[in-house]
């Protein structure tokens, strides 16, 4: 079986990292041509400087990297240092990295690979922000028809808002982004806090990566340590929830996930709910569906996944 071919969208991010990282340790099965970096968690310039990190933590120092937006559409750039600490990355101490940054714009490089590649074989994984790709499909729609699926961490129903009452950060960060990329046409799947905030890192599995004995296994151990805490305080939670690792997961092993294909709008004008990703969940509205929202997780199946491939690094 080929390998499938996906770009990686992404603004690291401790989880972020761990979803790159999952990736990159599955190449039979996944054929990374190249990670855009966004503004989200932390502005640009720290965000591809931790992409870059994470790939030479990983051995991968041929991984290609690209810059992409510095900020929103149409809003000033939100961003989570107070989750991710000041460099997105905090916790393990990590050499900064020397693998170089690609002279292409990350928006540039989308679009490029949709036309090059085989109409319908490169599914994007957006992890943050969607702004990189609403600007590929703003600039380029004729690739809306070419993408295989967008596979993305964003938004919530049942979970309601962690940024907001009404809003997921990734949604709300660039809702009008997220209105481009839900209205595309292009085949979504959904990972929102509904299924994320059940993939938690509890001491035992925490334990288990730092027992890999590895620089990944430890480096992955001392991420979760410290971005938990935030989770730990707020939600009265056994441990962090693994938002964008749960991307990654589904392109592996998609029967660990349960959803419904529905229609899913996202609110770009109220001041209450900015951002709001409203999911007719029960069917009621005669609103086409537009995307698979997922709804539940098989968390040890998705813990075990994550151990055994983060072991190969």
């Amino acid at each position: 079986m080929n390998a499938r071919k996906i770009i990686i969208d992404t603004d690291p991010g401790q989880d972020d990292a761990v979803a790159i990282l999952l990736a990159l340790a599955s190449p039979q099965e996944l054929e990374l041509l190249g990670i855009t970096c966004v503004a989200g968690n932390v502005p640009l310039p720290l965000t591809t400087r931790n992409a870059r990190i994470i790939c030479e933590l990983a051995g991968k120092p041929e991984t290609r990297i690209f810059a992409g937006c510095d900020a929103p559409l149409e809003r000033k750039l939100v961003t989570a240092e107070h989750v991710h600490g000041k460099t997105g990355l905090d916790g393990p101490v990590l050499p900064e990295p020397t693998m170089p940054l690609q002279a292409q714009h990350g928006v540039e490089f989308i679009i490029e690979t949709l036309r090059a590649e085989p109409s319908g074989t490169v599914t994007l994984c957006p992890l943050g922000p969607l702004t990189n790709i609403a600007s590929a499909l703003q600039k380029a729609p004729d690739i809306a028809p070419r993408i295989a699926e967008i596979v993305l961490m964003g938004g919530a129903y049942f979970e309601v808002g962690n940024i907001t009452p009404a809003a997921e950060f990734n949604i709300y960060v660039d809702p009008q982004a997220a209105d481009i990329v839900f209205k595309s046409g292009a085949p979504l799947t959904v990972m929102p806090l509904d299924v994320t905030h059940k993939a938690l890192v509890t001491q035992e599995r925490n334990d288990a990566f730092r027992a890999l004995g590895t620089p990944v296994g430890v480096a992955v151990a001392e991420m979760t340590e410290f971005f938990e805490r935030y989770d730990r305080e707020k939600y009265g939670s056994p441990g962090a929830p693994l938002h964008d690792p749960c991307v990654t997961a589904y392109l592996l092993q998609p029967d660990l996930f349960t959803g419904r294909h529905i229609n899913v709008a996202v609110e770009t004008h109220s001041e209450l709910t900015l951002g709001m990703t409203v999911a007719d969940w029960w069917r009621v509205t005669d609103r086409a569906p537009n995307a698979t929202f997922m709804g539940d997780i098989n968390a040890e199946g998705f813990f075990a996944l994550l151990t055994e491939r983060l072991a190969r690094l």
